[in-house]
């Protein structure tokens, strides 16, 4: 990927001008003297760490403008000076914002020094300027190592960091006890399930992060296992993504759940793995990450050092480009189905209120159906199947086979109950203190939630059916991304921030920008749209269309994926 790595170069560069805008270089007498300002203000050492790494792969690279910079390499060991104070009497560095003493961290920091410490040593002839800052960085990375040796770790993605960061060092140093650490944290075993995806569900972020962590176990350990489940999981990130290029999160148990991310970060990952196990479609993914990014004039993967640690990396050439356009997995241990087809997806989630997402080019909506009922506030579906259109039952592997329609129900049954009073007195009049765990219950009503979705050429059907309790008012709620316009053949409203309303009739057409969403027909019989205390209030960030009735009752809304009239 000549040209990719052209690029790259270049985007270095143009960070390298602005970390020297952003140090921080009034007052050698301050603490900060020497790190960076990010973007809110705050000098800390990881983002120090990133900046001067990416500052010296541009010193050391003959292709870089800043090739042998005098000024850059003062520049550099200014920071890295920065980087050694801020490092704690107890070797671990912090991330401030969150956490300090932090082993996982101190693992980021390290992983992220480990590349340029490596070229600076790989290259120590033809370097010899840097021999000091080669000692300096890794007097850091085994301080650090030493300390990782007794921290501890918040989240499961922070065993996997810590592990690798201390195989590989434990390789590169030589030292037996950083691999023993690796061997604890090897114990629990890998939670990356058949499906592909790892315990946090986090598209958006931490697979990626795992990934990494993966591949340089397999590499330390000489173990080629651990590349499985990196396989698996960028085998299904290419039906995570959506049809403008941004990755589907709202499976994610972390903070980036609905936020919108492109995978700029998985490139490597698809660019190595795609040439080490000659996986056409890794390299066509690769390609069009990279494509992506120039198209919406962003900033590709900073990964130039990695690029000059793999230089066979940038001789490889491959001319297809893209993500599956038209697929259906159903992720059965992750609990959600994907399909994809022209222009459009859909994600059906279940045990989940927001049970299911369709979206059209680059504009979205998501569903949810309120009801209050006892403790109750939304339909969460406890069963999810798939079936062919004459009703057989399929496996998963038989749904993701499927070439024809395919239908997805989702259940749930809701159960109705009272407290009855002890038979006996209790040790305590409190109600708070009493064990009400003892009461016995009388029990009912029900209200069923039968939900399906079944595939059409251009979309779905959505069929919504109640039974059991009878008159009791439900919504179904639809988010839109904020900024549409909405209208049927009787309104037309813009779709604000915060803004809702009932349609109550007709097929309703939102669109935003090109693409656009009809949904109908639509329907309304009251105007209970907040709930009661406890239901999800309405989102800040989107528009919502409620469609309103009485259990029990049967609809069946069109759903498609059209391009905009306007």
């Amino acid at each position: 990927m000549r040209k990719h790595y052209e690029t790259i170069v270049r985007e270095s560069d143009a960070r390298v001008v602005r970390s020297l805008e952003i140090q921080v270089m009034d007052g050698a007498e301050s603490p900060y003297y020497g790190g960076f300002r990010d973007g809110n203000g705050l000098v800390e050492a990881k983002f120090a760490i990133y900046r001067i790494t990416t500052m010296l792969a541009c010193y050391l690279n003959p292709d870089s403008r800043w090739h042998r910079n005098e000024t850059l390499l003062a520049r550099i060991e200014t920071g890295l000076s920065f980087t050694e104070r801020t490092q704690r009497p107890n070797a671990f560095f912090d991330f401030n914002d969150c956490n300090f003493y932090s082993a996982p961290d101190t693992a980021f920091c390290v992983k992220r020094m480990l590349p340029v410490y490596g070229y600076i040593r790989d290259h120590a002839d033809a370097y010899p300027e840097c021999e000091q800052i080669g000692k300096r960085l890794e007097a850091v990375i085994r301080r650090a190592c030493d300390a990782m040796r007794i921290g501890g770790f918040h989240t499961p993605n922070h065993r996997w960091v810590i592990a690798s960061v201390m195989a590989f060092c434990g390789k590169l140093f030589g030292e037996p006890s950083y691999l023993e650490t690796t061997d604890r944290y090897l114990v629990e075993g890998n939670d990356c399930n058949p499906d592909g995806e790892y315990a946090e569900r986090s598209a958006g972020n931490y697979n990626r992060i795992n990934n990494d962590a993966m591949i340089m176990l397999a590499e330390a350990l000489g173990d080629e296992s651990y590349y499985e489940p990196v396989l698996r999981n960028l085998r299904m990130m290419l039906t995570y993504m959506e049809p403008d290029g941004s990755i589907f999160t709202n499976n994610s148990t972390r903070q980036d759940r609905g936020v919108k991310s492109y995978p700029t970060d998985y490139y490597l990952e698809y660019l190595y793995l795609g040439s080490r196990f000659h996986e056409p479609a890794f390299l066509d993914a690769a390609n069009a990450i990279f494509d992506g990014c120039t198209a919406r004039a962003a900033e590709h993967m900073d990964c130039l050092i990695f690029l000059m640690n793999c230089p066979h990396l940038v001789d490889v050439e491959h001319a297809g480009s893209g993500m599956p356009a038209v697929y259906r997995k159903f992720y059965q241990d992750s609990h959600i189905i994907r399909l994809g087809g022209p222009g459009y997806s859909c994600s059906v989630i279940d045990g989940c209120a927001d049970f299911l997402y369709f979206q059209s080019g680059a504009f979205a909506c998501g569903f949810r159906i309120g009801a209050s009922f006892c403790e109750h506030r939304a339909f969460i579906s406890r069963e999810m199947q798939v079936f062919s259109p004459d009703g057989t039952k399929l496996t998963p592997r038989q749904f993701s086979a499927a070439e024809g329609p395919v239908c997805i129900r989702l259940h749930e049954k809701k159960v109705g109950w009272y407290y009855l009073p002890f038979r006996e007195p209790q040790d305590t009049t409190d109600w708070w203190q009493m064990d009400q765990q003892k009461r016995e219950k009388i029990l009912g009503p029900d209200m069923i939630f039968d939900v399906s979705i079944e595939t059409v050429p251009d979309g779905i059907d959505l069929t919504l059916r109640t039974t059991g309790i009878d008159k009791a008012p439900l919504r179904l709620e639809i988010s839109f991304d904020a900024g549409c316009r909405l209208e049927t053949d009787s309104f037309q409203a813009e779709g604000i921030p915060g803004g809702g309303m009932i349609v109550k009739s007709g097929v309703l057409s939102a669109s935003k920008g090109v693409d656009r969403i009809e949904i109908g027909p639509c329907f309304g019989t009251h105007s209970f749209t907040a709930g009661k205390f406890g239901s999800a209030g309405r989102n800040r960030d989107c528009f919502t269309v409620y469609l309103t009735d009485h259990t029990c009752f049967e609809h069946t809304l069109h759903i498609r994926s059209r391009k905009s009239l306007y």
